[in-house]
């Protein structure tokens, strides 16, 4: 006899209905079939692509000025362009998280231009300190990722500053947004001894192919890549990353790591296990970005990422959509890459494959001028050479030097404020955009790095190691704070006098495997562990003294902040 599934029915009047089980909530992926709009930001990207704000800026608000915006193009759709708000003068960090948007912002904008590779030609320096000079207050910052950033630009003027920027190969397209933004690549792409492959032939191929195509113009989150042959790019905070490798049967290509990515819930990156040759790279790439946009979770904003998903399947699943639904076709397996004995960010003088030479500069923490990138096109001009390249790391280089010049142009650099033979604390320290423009900071940075690096080289000039600070305005984590040395995270503690003040958490020992023996990880977080800003320099010279006074031979300072106990490290 069959038993039937209705339920039978109770004499007991209290008793509750039976209820079907709830279907689990989707996570918004459009390959599953969820593709209603579940949150603010995705409901502005169905509403209109946002690359098609583009023309409203040119031919509506240009005119019109910044109250003609619609406020899903100013907050939304106008990161497409690489355009911001930036924040109003005099608000600080307290108000960070309680203010709206419109109250935070100012009338003026963050302008990204896309610097992919980080490669920039003679013309294209000087077209970005024209504009700086012109049009954004001789503002000009290097980012960590080959970026140049610009502040105080009007709408007014963007449609100009796209026309001389777009005259010499340069764009801001995607340099924000859901979206593809900047290729990172090896400043010394073309150039290296140690290089067997230039990939530039594949970051361009794939900016000219989907930068600015609308099948990969709305994605779930954005989307950061890195193809380098050599090891000299944070490769392992990417969403996808190729770089260079040997194989012993079909020679050089390119291991693929997917997955990466920092901000507030931090995992490094996963090798996909496969040989990728240089002219599969583009299709690669497109395959892993299609993942993204078809599997990613939309529903959240803060799950959005690429690697919430790797992290859900694992890599085998990951590997095997990829092959079977987006390239229809088994990669080849592959071998690890081989990491240098120290690791490479390329400062100083070094001898290029053609006998020529490059020679590296640092700003500090990224901090430059249209003044003085005009300036810098001068020098670079005055050595014979036409080829400039910014480094993941907010520095700069120059290619093509005769060996006989090289001494000239270090001299050069440091007489407009770029050191070829910096300190260890110049050359280790980044900072992030902090309270002065960005309306996510809760403290300033750029100021505070610089002030850092001044006192550390007035009481430790001749430190001897090599030692990576890093500081962010937010928990975002633009600077990579966990993966430094000394990852410094902005927030208000509470000061000597009991009021709440700017400061920092401190992460220590953190970094990527960038060298062989060096093992990928985040700092560590201790208890309680923070500093005001005032107090930085302090604390920072107190904790680098303590390691020259008790490390062992060779040991690196993420080592022996693993080995010490907590008390050395406060």
């Amino acid at each position: 006899m069959a038993v039937s599934s209705i339920p039978a029915r109770s004499d007991d009047p209290t008793a509750r209905p039976t209820r079907a089980p709830r279907r689990p909530r989707g996570e918004g992926q459009w390959a599953l079939g969820h593709r209603e709009p579940l949150n603010p930001n995705e409901r502005t990207k169905k509403d209109d692509n946002p690359l098609n704000v583009r023309a409203r800026i040119e031919n509506i608000y240009a005119h019109r000025g910044f109250a003609s915006i619609d406020p899903a193009d100013l907050r939304g759709r106008f990161r497409w362009w690489g355009l911001y708000t930036q924040r109003k003068a005099g608000i600080d960090g307290g108000r960070t998280a309680v203010l709206e948007p419109h109250e935070l912002e100012d009338e003026f904008f963050m302008l990204r231009v896309r610097v992919d590779g980080g490669q920039l030609s003679l013309a294209q320096l000087r077209t970005i300190a024209g504009i700086s000079e012109e049009f954004a207050r001789g503002t000009a910052d290097i980012t960590d990722r080959q970026n140049i950033q610009l502040h105080w630009v009007r709408v007014e003027d963007v449609p100009e500053i796209w026309r001389r920027l777009e005259s010499v190969g340069l764009q801001t397209t995607e340099a924000c947004g859901d979206c593809p933004r900047i290729v990172l690549g090896s400043p010394v792409a073309g150039v290296a001894e140690a290089e067997a492959i230039d990939p530039t032939p594949a970051i361009d191929e794939i900016v000219r192919r989907y930068v600015g195509d609308p099948q990969y113009s709305n994605l779930p989150r954005k989307f950061k890549s890195s193809i380098s042959w050599l090891v000299d790019t944070p490769y392992e905070a990417n969403d996808i990353a190729f770089l260079g490798v040997d194989h012993p049967e079909h020679g050089p290509g390119f291991d693929v790591w997917v997955g990466g990515g920092l901000s507030t819930n931090p995992m490094l990156a996963q090798r996909l296990g496969v040989w990728v040759p240089l002219a599969e790279v583009p299709d690669v790439w497109a395959g892993v970005v299609g993942i993204f946009r078809d599997y990613g979770y939309r529903r959240l904003r803060h799950r959005a990422r690429l690697k919430f998903l790797l992290a859900d399947w694992g890599i085998e699943r990951f590997r095997e959509v990829l092959e079977k639904e987006y390239l229809g076709r088994t990669l080849l397996d592959g071998p690890a890459p081989q990491l240098p004995d120290k690791p490479v960010d390329h400062i100083g003088v070094h001898r290029q494959r053609d006998g020529r030479h490059y020679v590296g500069g640092a700003p500090v923490v990224g901090r430059v001028s249209g003044g003085q990138l005009a300036k810098l096109a001068d020098v670079v001009q005055a050595h014979g050479s036409d080829r400039v390249r910014l480094t993941p790391y907010q520095k700069l280089l120059v290619l093509d030097v005769a060996p006989e010049r090289t001494e000239s142009l270090v001299g050069a650099l440091r007489e407009i404020g770029l050191e070829a033979r910096p300190s260890a604390w110049r050359r280790g320290t980044m900072a992030c955009t902090g309270i002065e423009y960005c309306k996510l900071a809760i403290v300033e940075t750029k100021a505070r790095g610089e002030e850092l690096v001044a006192r550390l080289e007035e009481r430790l000039r001749d430190f001897d190691a090599d030692i990576s600070i890093h500081l962010n305005g937010c928990p975002n984590a633009c600077a990579r704070t966990q993966v430094a040395d000394i990852g410094l995270k902005g927030q208000l503690v509470v000061g000597p006098d009991g009021r709440q003040v700017e400061g920092f958490q401190v992460h220590l020992g953190g970094g990527l495997g960038m060298a062989a023996g060096q093992t990928s990880g985040f700092g560590r977080k201790l208890r309680g562990l923070k500093t005001t800003a005032e107090e930085l320099p302090e604390y920072v010279e107190r904790l680098a003294r303590r390691y020259l006074a008790g490390r062992h031979e060779g040991e690196a300072f993420a080592q022996w902040v693993i080995r010490v106990d907590e008390e050395e490290l406060r």
